[in-house]
């Protein structure tokens, strides 16, 4: 790690899958737990790459979803840091369906997950510092702040 930090980039992370009829219901809508648990592993892997460290996740914001996503649909997550603390990493997970057929794309939820990392002994670690390179990130970085302290100020009540 450098006395720096690490940029945003360096552990962004792309996946995509096509959704196969085992990832739907009987009327071919894939469920949204299928869509979840892509979206952890996905920020989960970026979590990791930051850090060099195993993580777990201590939460998921709100994920609503906007429209379906079918069986043949490629689905693609798109998954960056958005703020990073002492122990603490927040990542933005974006969700995105596309009829491979028609090439047609649609945004189909978002999250922002929080994931700690652990050190040998399964306690939480220091993470190395985020470094914004553009006005852009700076203001991601700050909103992703801003979220955290919201967190940190209703933790254990009911949102």
């Amino acid at each position: 790690m450098s006395e720096r930090g690490k940029r945003i980039a360096d552990s962004k992370v792309t996946i995509s899958q096509v959704m196969l009829p085992t990832d739907a219901n009987p009327q071919g809508n894939v469920h949204g737990g299928i869509i979840m648990k892509l979206v952890d592993e996905a920020g989960a892997i970026v979590a990791v790459r930051h850090s060099r460290r195993n993580v777990v996740t201590v939460a998921v914001d709100s994920m609503t979803f906007f429209s379906p996503i079918y069986v043949g649909n490629l689905v693609t997550l798109t998954a960056s840091l958005s703020y990073v603390g002492r122990t603490s990493m927040e990542v933005e997970v974006l969700v995105e369906a596309e009829d491979p057929l028609t090439g047609q794309k649609t945004h189909t939820n978002s999250a922002y997950l929080v994931y700690v990392a652990l050190d040998e002994n399964g306690q939480p670690c220091e993470v190395p510092p985020l470094v914004a390179e553009t006005d852009e990130e700076r203001e991601r970085l700050a909103k992703g702040a801003e979220r955290q302290a919201q967190r940190l100020a209703t933790k254990g009540e009911p949102v």
